[in-house]
């Protein structure tokens, strides 16, 4: 579940439940950027990047759907 850009893409419909990153945040590849609930299952959202966070479209406590665009890394 993580993109191979600086977007990640929710691959499958879940919750956001923590987001661990803000606006302006530099990340390595490999970063757990934010826990998206879904199957009733954990999964650590991870960058495929390094960079920093460019915006974040999404908050915690949100539903989506699959193919969502949650974050922007530059």
């Amino acid at each position: 579940t993580s993109g191979s850009s600086g977007e990640l893409l929710t691959q499958m419909p879940g919750k956001v439940v923590k987001i661990n990153v803000e606006v302006g945040q530099e990340v390595q590849k490999g970063d757990c950027v934010l826990i998206l609930e879904a199957m009733k299952m954990e999964n650590e959202i991870k960058t495929a990047v390094d960079g920093v966070i460019k915006e974040i479209h999404v908050k915690e406590g949100d539903a989506l759907e699959s193919g969502v665009l949650m974050l922007e890394i530059e």
